[in-house]
């Protein structure tokens, strides 16, 4: 901690975020996150914070490898206490983990999804302003400044500490109960922004708008949608989008088979976040392709013709009916064969794709700096040779 001339400390704060929802939910709260820290911990320093965007590694044992991360920037960028957000789920055991502290490095780690599905602005930082308070028990701050360690879990807030989880954490700040468990899906879900993988399906779109297109035009469709009940065609939509999940899981392999990381709770709760991330964003092509074919349906037969087709005077819901019932045999034409258009959205709709890339990329990074390492021993060598 520094002092900034005139008596009072100043204590500066790095945060770090992965790309994509974790960068920009954080941008857009980090501007607060000073007032906030000097209001809520106290004002016996100046707060200041650093915020920077970087794709956050896991080592071989799935997990980042915080210690490390904060011994190498904090000295680099000249920060004391170091925030790291990801957009990965985290556990110990089979409780999903809010959060990690390490004292010694002043370091915390914050999973974005544990954080839930709502409210993840406000939510955040009120996290990462409590979390803060915790590192000043490592001398950080003045002991004016440090907070006590109020009640973690609340009503609404369903999470409790555990001490000493695991080599390298202090703390973790774990998710407890079907409530917790819960929270972390509608998280790893709203992380995955399912609304975005619409247009990856323009392929299976055009396919279906083609045989709905069949539906609205042929007289026999026109019959069998005014016979069918409600129920009957809410039916034929759930199955028309869960035959466009199945086969996009099949044909993108974004189905997890095994452990992850060594347990089957991950495994399961990776292949169902999947499984609602794409019936998601498949629902949402089905409502696209439904209110285009339902005003297709409006505009091009009359509501006389369609009378005499059906036997008996028609409104608004005998073209919802029409329109539902082609919507579901488009949707059902344009599973087949359909597929995400880009690697982008398969890594967005499967967490454990993501997984593996970071692994790849942290043994890619040591295998870097080993290298430098031996080619800076040989390279001494060889200047001792030379002096000798």
């Amino acid at each position: 901690m520094d002092s900034d001339g005139g008596g009072r400390g100043r204590v500066v704060v790095g945060v770090l975020a992965d790309p994509g929802l974790p960068s920009e939910v954080v941008s857009g709260m980090v501007e607060d996150l000073p007032g906030m820290l000097d209001h809520g911990i106290g004002g016996g320093v100046e707060w200041r914070v650093d915020f920077r965007t970087q794709p956050l590694v896991l080592d071989e044992y799935g997990n980042v490898p915080i210690a490390k991360l904060a011994e190498r920037l904090r000295d680099r960028y000249g920060w004391d206490i170091l925030l790291l957000v990801t957009d990965l789920p985290r556990r110990v055991g089979r409780d999903p983990i809010l959060a990690d502290v390490n004292l010694e490095h002043r370091v915390v780690l914050a999973s974005l999804p544990a954080v839930g599905g709502i409210r993840l602005r406000r939510r955040l930082r009120d996290s990462l302003a409590y979390l803060l308070g915790e590192l000043g028990r490592a001398g950080v701050l003045p002991e004016e400044v440090s907070p006590r360690r109020p009640k973690a879990g609340t009503a609404i807030s369903p999470v409790r500490w555990v001490d000493e989880p695991g080599d390298g954490i202090d703390a973790s700040l774990s998710l407890v109960g079907v409530r917790g468990r819960l929270r972390l899906l509608l998280g790893m879900v709203r992380d995955n922004r399912p609304w975005r993988l619409v247009p990856e399906l323009s392929t299976a779109l055009a396919a279906a708008s083609a045989a709905a297109a069949f539906g609205v035009f042929y007289g026999s469709i026109w019959s069998l949608a005014d016979a069918l009940s409600p129920a009957r065609l809410a039916a034929i939509s759930v199955l028309a989008v869960a035959a466009m999940v199945t086969w996009l899981i099949v044909y993108n392999n974004l189905w997890q088979r095994g452990d992850v990381k060594g347990f089957r709770e991950d495994t399961v709760l990776y292949n169902v976040a999947t499984v609602v991330t794409l019936a998601f964003g498949v629902g949402c092509a089905y409502v696209v392709l439904f209110v285009v074919t339902f005003a297709g349906a409006s505009t091009v037969i009359p509501s006389d013709y369609l009378a005499s087709m059906v036997g008996h005077p028609v409104n608004t819901a005998t073209y919802l009916a029409l329109a539902w019932l082609a919507s579901s045999m488009g949707t059902f034409a344009g599973a087949l064969g359909s597929s995400l258009e880009s690697e982008d959205a398969v890594r967005r709709a499967a967490y454990s794709k993501r997984e593996r890339e970071r692994r790849d990329r942290y043994r890619m990074q040591e295998e870097q700096e080993e290298q430098e390492e031996q080619e800076e021993q040989r390279q001494q060598h060889q200047r001792g040779d030379q002096a000798r």
